[in-house]
């Protein structure tokens, strides 16, 4: 059943607050409330050295973001058949089934493209999480965020600052591949989903005629995005103990969901 979280329309004080309260202790005595947003990183930089890990960083890319950045690497990754950007939004809606008064987690949400959709999706009741580890790229999502439920957290994905089984839903679109421990982040997003909680990810997906390995390091090498194996993400959350794991494939790209027994 959704969990009631008010009922009442909620402000962006109180999401922050109901934002704050999911956090560990530790994490929330460390939080601070800066540009609008919860950082707990404050100096530290967990985005790695790799191009596509460093440009994530620059003011200029999350200015063009969502409008030719994010849909031109999805033509190349998915080719000219997959999904768009819209399509894509719809995808994400059908995997994580979000139902009103619902908590959502959007890790590594960029400038909040798809975080503000699942605000709307969870209506007054609901809250959503967005955390990345870019200042610019969440200072945009906080400019042009106006859903009172949605709140950004500056955060590392590969140790999360909240309390188990907090969230009902988890999404990482685009952005797996360039976590440095990727798979810290999917015991993380495990161990984040409460009881019948569902995950959605979409991330890169090794197609061509050489293993993933081989392939990985010299595109790794070159952008900083890794490329899994065919069965390298869908293996790792069953590992995880997680049900229902299914998966469609566009091009070099994969989308990946996936259920935790309630």
């Amino acid at each position: 059943m959704p969990r009631s979280v008010s009922s009442n329309t909620i402000s962006p004080l109180s999401a922050n607050r109901q934002a704050l309260a999911l956090l560990t202790p530790s994490h929330r005595r460390a939080a601070l409330i800066e540009d609008g947003c919860i950082d707990l990183l404050g100096g530290k930089d967990p985005t790695g050295s790799h191009p596509g890990q460093r440009l994530m960083l620059s003011s200029v890319l999350p200015r063009i973001y969502e409008r030719l950045w994010r849909p031109l690497g999805a033509r190349m990754l998915m080719g000219p058949a997959g999904p768009r950007t819209s399509e894509e939004h719809r995808l994400a809606l059908d995997m994580l089934a979000l139902s009103p008064g619902e908590r959502v987690l959007d890790l590594a949400c960029g400038p909040g493209n798809f975080t503000r959709g699942f605000a709307r999706a969870v209506g007054d009741d609901g809250l959503v999480v967005g955390v990345d580890a870019s200042k610019t790229m969440l200072a945009r999502a906080v400019w042009e965020t106006d859903s009172p439920n949605a709140v950004y957290v500056r955060g590392d994905a590969r140790v999360l600052p909240f309390r188990d089984g907090v969230f009902d839903a988890i999404c990482c679109f685009a952005a797996l591949y360039l976590i440095d421990e990727p798979m810290s982040a999917l015991d993380e997003i495990a161990r984040l989903l409460a009881p019948g909680g569902r995950v959605a990810l979409l991330s890169s997906c090794n197609r061509g005629p050489l293993p993933a390995g081989p392939t990985s390091a010299v595109v790794r090498t070159l952008t900083g995005v890794r490329i899994f194996g065919r069965d390298e993400l869908t293996g790792a959350l069953r590992e995880r103990g997680l049900t229902d794991v299914d998966r469609r494939v566009a091009g070099l790209a994969q989308f990946v969901s996936a259920r935790k027994r309630a």
